[in-house]
């Protein structure tokens, strides 16, 4: 199996876990807990979880100039990303947030041309917004299904920005992602998330509802899972992902988000098959693999240098 192909089978689970979160951790808001509790609640846990797993591991020595850069990853990649996108879910409905998180596609695109000098081809952008289109199909078909949900202007506004700074944590944590191990990138940057997340969800923590007698197995099952499964464990996937493929390839599987919820719908009666699923994962995995296919910036540096040594020997 080659690097490429383990780095979308990883960034494949993570999506699903992801996709599948998004209805568990809606459920529990703001009966069970807040949404500022739920964030405090996945930063702390991988916190914890990723300082105990790294006392089994080698050690790494992080520079000052990395550390600043896993402080800004805590801040944009955690925080921002996570508390945005909860407290905005909780605002607005799933299907306006899942419509502004296929944004981030186009973000890491930009970004990538602005500070990484990846060449925007018309493969790449074609495949961005086959991808998009896709997305759009598959949550826009939901408006019909006879769900209503509470849109809100300053929730869809705070969706935007988790996913303008989930763009930015992509972008310029890609350097020190091909130094540090996972784990020691992951410790250090919740480490800080933890801390800055502290302020705003340690009382809602203290007087959650889902921490008393009248909770049960169906409330903590859902805490375990947005913990455990929807935090550490994509947190963990991710930078695996990073060393393997590119950010703008990474970022187009958020179009596979939808596809899972709208499975999972299915699988327990809540919604059927319409010709707008099979279509949009059509769709989605069409433009996935525009972009992966796509030249980088390395390959294009690559062939001018090849064109210019056969030049020279002709």
């Amino acid at each position: 199996m080659s690097e490429k192909l383990k780095g979308h089978l990883v960034m494949l689970v993570t999506v699903i876990i992801f996709g599948l979160n998004i209805p568990v951790t809606k459920s529990l808001m703001p009966e069970w807990v807040s949404s500022y509790g739920v964030t405090l609640l996945r930063m702390g846990f991988a916190c914890i979880a990723f300082w105990l797993v790294s006392l089994f591991l080698p050690k790494e020595k992080v520079s000052g100039k990395d550390m600043l850069i896993m402080v800004l990853g805590g801040l944009f990649g955690m925080v921002f990303n996570q508390m945005a996108f909860i407290v905005g879910l909780d605002m607005t409905s799933s299907i306006d947030a899942g419509i502004i998180a296929t944004v981030t596609p186009l973000l890491v695109m930009l970004l990538s041309a602005i500070f990484l000098k990846e060449p925007i081809s018309l493969k790449k952008a074609g495949g961005v917004a086959l991808g998009a289109s896709g997305a759009l199909l598959i949550i826009l078909s939901g408006m019909h299904s006879g769900h209503s949900g509470n849109s809100s202007f300053w929730g869809n506004l705070l969706c935007f920005f988790s996913s303008l700074s989930y763009a930015i944590y992509l972008i310029f944590t890609r350097s020190i992602i091909q130094k540090y191990s996972p784990v020691t990138l992951m410790k250090w940057m919740f480490l800080y998330a933890a801390l800055m997340s502290l302020p705003f969800g340690l009382s809602d923590v203290i007087h959650a509802k889902a921490f008393t007698a009248v909770s049960g197995f169906s409330v903590w099952w859902r805490v375990i899972y947005f913990t455990l499964f929807a935090t550490f464990i994509t947190y963990f996937l991710i930078p695996v992902a990073l060393k393997r493929i590119r950010p703008t390839t990474v970022s187009m599987y958020n179009y596979v988000q939808p596809l899972v919820a709208s499975i999972a719908a299915m699988s327990i009666g809540q919604d059927s098959l319409t010709w707008e699923k099979p279509v949009a994962a059509v769709l989605i995995f069409v433009g996935v693999y525009l972009v992966t296919v796509s030249k980088s910036r390395a390959d294009v540096e690559k062939a001018r240098m090849e064109e210019e040594k056969n030049g020279k020997k002709m």
